[in-house]
């Protein structure tokens, strides 16, 4: 079989858990012997993300959905690159990359990362023209089956996969990482590790630690918001309101989330909506942290055994009380089942699996 050439969309310009599973997935079939590129808009953080890690970059406009200009630069890209695959992943990028796909002769791939329920109108037909459409949880991949129209043979889940050998606590001494942060021997650590933006509800988690503090005046309770994004002086300001700069920490970006995770004793994440699998919850199961995670999305593909607190989403009484029980609770392991169904192996050779059938 001739090689497999990739061509990758993303219209956003930010740099969240979307954003980094398209990097992360280029390098990781890069390295399976898949030539990838990347088609994105001039200013975008991915655009910096990708040039780090030597990924060819195409800087084009995406300015809407039927953005002919971009749609056309994409055809001669396909074409002039003997590009095999479009895989598309934001709303705006798919309906250009999508038709450039079928005016070039190349195969398209949608791959969906958000949870929130595309219109089923007749119109908003893009997504069934795709010759394969990979979702990141199995409820996002059953809403499109039901609502969408897509053919339950051209569409699968395949959540992020985490690098197990990155995040392995047995890496990391927690008394070091917690010194690397500046938190104190006796003090309990709660933390969160998302973008800063509305859907993470990051207002609950500030709530929730207001009321924790209350309820645990005789211990010393420190909150870890680690992200950074557009909600970022909203958030400040609702801290500096309930007169919590002293036991929040807004550490920004952290680079070293591994390191940041094996600081911390409980991981929480508060969102509302859009989530596929959660690449956070991911990532702290696979550093045996204690997590209370709210059910919205595919969250609850990773719920098995009781291995986190899954919760009801805008409960700041469900964070609470969570949390506490957690609190008196000893780490336990929670590796083996990210391991096995959600490590970033069994991701590469699921769509490596996928692109050859498609060429085929």
């Amino acid at each position: 079989m001739k090689k497999i050439k990739v061509l990758h969309t993303e219209w956003s310009d930010g740099w969240g858990g979307q954003e980094i599973r398209i990097i992360n997935e280029m390098i990781a079939l890069r390295e399976k012997g898949v030539e990838v590129f990347l088609a994105c808009k001039e200013n975008s953080q991915i655009k910096i993300k990708a040039e780090e890690n030597n990924i060819k970059v195409f800087s084009l406009p995406f300015k809407g959905n039927i953005d002919f200009k971009t749609m056309f630069l994409l055809s001669k890209i396909i074409k002039d690159n003997k590009i095999n695959i479009i895989n598309t992943h934001s709303g705006k990028d798919t309906w250009v990359g999508g038709i450039a796909s079928k005016i070039s002769g190349s195969k398209f791939i949608r791959t969906r990362h958000l949870s929130n329920r595309i219109r089923s109108s007749r119109i908003n037909f893009i997504n069934e023209i795709a010759d394969y459409i990979f979702t990141t949880g199995e409820s996002v991949k059953e809403d499109m089956i039901k609502f969408n129209r897509i053919n339950p043979n051209k569409i699968m889940s395949i959540p992020t996969g985490i690098d197990d050998k990155l995040f392995d606590p047995t890496k990391y001494d927690k008394i070091e990482s917690r010194k690397y942060f500046d938190i104190k021997d006796d003090e309990i650590v709660i933390g969160i590790v998302a973008i800063l933006r509305m859907f993470k509800r990051h207002d609950l988690f500030i709530q929730a630690a207001e009321k924790l503090i209350g309820e645990y005046s005789d211990k010393k309770l420190k909150f870890i918001i680690a992200g950074d994004g557009p909600q970022r002086e909203t958030i400040e300001r609702l801290i500096k309101k309930l007169g919590l700069n002293s036991s929040i920490i807004l550490l920004g970006h952290v680079k070293d989330v591994p390191l940041l995770l094996s600081a911390l004793d409980v991981f929480v994440l508060t969102s509302d909506s859009k989530e596929g699998v959660p690449q956070s919850v991911m990532q702290a199961l696979l550093m045996n942290k204690k997590v209370v995670a709210t059910d919205v999305g595919s969250t609850s593909d990773l719920y098995s055994n009781n291995n986190f607190k899954l919760i009801k989403p805008e409960s700041i009484d469900e964070i609470v009380n969570s949390v506490k029980t957690l609190i008196s609770e000893d780490e336990k392991d929670n590796r083996s089942i990210i391991v096995n169904n959600f490590s970033k192996k069994v991701m590469t050779d699921k769509i490596y699996k996928i692109y050859s059938q498609i060429l085929n």
